[in-house]
């Protein structure tokens, strides 16, 4: 099941993200059945009485299949808003983070065609363009971790009909049926919609043709990017008269990564918000500054730079731990030898030397002021994009822009 789904380089070991349900249920037992070395996580929610005991059948099953587990618990009763997006948004950073510690750098997820179908139809009533309507990624990179969808190719209902095969079951999630949260509706009216000819397996095919489409799109704008786009200290540049030149998608396109790579966000701007920003960058438009998406935008001296909004990490302050430090998505580590006791990690600032964002092929100064620097009190320690590491060392754990976001 899984050997036309991953790539022929994919790796032997991986995590499995089992919640219980049929989809993850028939992936864990698809992996090792495969011949993967499976090391599986559960996150327990907290959000029913019977989760905890779902989470440890889960174990149970892992033990008979000789399968190394974890539990992984998010207090979700505490959650306000959006709790099913904070939930979502708990896995991947409780998993993420777990991946890390054993040494794992791919874990799978068990979405199905049926997930991608509903996707589609959340997207279609939130007036996404093609990008929005070009699938789920069945491969991606967070955080230092490469994730996979193998089954997005597989119904849900085949799936079961595997595991009863198997003699394997499966829990249901009541929260599954409860028509309060949007995915459910659209899961009950694209059932209805069966007797019309579209079902999960047609949308999926709809589905492939956009994403062949689209891919031929980030294939043009990626070769644009190659030649014309300056990536450095967390900024995006690109010359303004050769950005007007590009087709109006494109710019859209390459506006909308450029701020959800800035930003680290899971989801991109709103696309009303995205369209009206990139009208104001018309051939004639005046020397501007906007924000979007916790991003700072600058049009000046013929150049369009793309980079943190400093309101948006302002506030944000991250204690070295161990030498460590993970910090709006940049990862600190202290010189050798030390554990940065007492420092923390937060934006450069008012602090950034006079000197310092001159190179025209580094950074600029806006760029540098939203960057990490770490300190001890009220005292700059260090500020590596800015010339001052005194031994400390900042990655981006977002990688490269163009390889992100056109080589995925």
């Amino acid at each position: 099941m899984l050997a036309d789904a991953l790539a022929p380089d994919a790796p032997r070991r991986v995590g499995v993200a089992v919640s219980g349900g049929g989809d993850s249920t028939a992936l864990l037992l698809a992996a090792v059945q495969a011949g993967f070395g499976v090391q599986a996580v559960t996150v327990d929610h907290h959000l029913r009485p019977e989760s905890r005991a779902e989470a440890e059948g889960v174990a149970a099953l892992c033990a008979r299949l000789g399968v190394a587990h974890d539990i992984l618990d998010w207090d979700g009763a505490s959650a306000t808003g959006n709790v099913y997006d904070a939930g979502r948004r708990a896995r991947f950073a409780l998993i993420g983070a777990w991946a890390r510690a054993e040494g794992l750098g791919d874990v799978l997820l068990g979405h199905t065609a049926d997930d991608e179908a509903e996707t589609f139809l959340m997207r279609v009533a939130r007036s996404s363009g093609l990008e929005g309507l070009s699938g789920m990624r069945p491969r991606f990179e967070e955080a230092g971790t490469i994730w996979h969808r193998p089954l997005l190719s597989v119904g849900r209902a085949t799936l079961r009909d595997w595991l009863r095969g198997q003699g394997a079951g499966w829990f249901d999630d009541p929260s599954n049926e409860d028509t309060a949260h949007a995915r459910v509706r659209v899961r009950q009216a694209l059932a209805g919609l069966a007797p019309t000819g579209v079902t999960a397996e047609t949308i999926s095919r709809t589905v492939a043709h956009l994403a062949e489409a689209n891919r031929a799109l980030d294939a043009i704008l990626a070769r644009w990017c190659d030649a014309h786009l300056r990536e450095a200290g967390g900024e995006i540049s690109v010359p303004f008269a050769g950005f007007c030149t590009l087709d109006p998608e494109l710019r859209r396109r390459l506006i909308g990564r450029a701020l959800n790579w800035i930003a680290g966000a899971d989801y991109p701007p709103r696309a009303a918000k995205l369209e009206a920003l990139v009208a104001r960058l018309k051939p004639d438009a005046a020397p501007l500054r906007a924000t979007l998406h916790g991003c700072r935008v600058a049009l000046s001296r013929g150049r369009l730079s793309l980079t943190r909004e400093a309101a948006a990490i302002a506030a944000l302050r991250v204690p070295v731990t161990a030498g460590t430090a993970l910090w709006d998505g940049w990862a600190v580590r202290a010189p050798e030898g030390q554990d940065g006791a007492g420092c923390h990690v937060a934006a450069l600032g008012t602090a950034l030397p006079k000197e310092a964002g001159r190179d025209p092929a580094g950074p600029g100064r806006a760029a540098l002021r939203v960057s990490p620097a770490i300190w001890r009190g009220e005292t700059l320690i260090s500020a590596p994009l800015a010339g001052l590491s005194a031994g400390w060392t900042v990655r981006n754990c977002r990688g490269s822009f163009i390889l992100r976001e056109f080589r995925r």
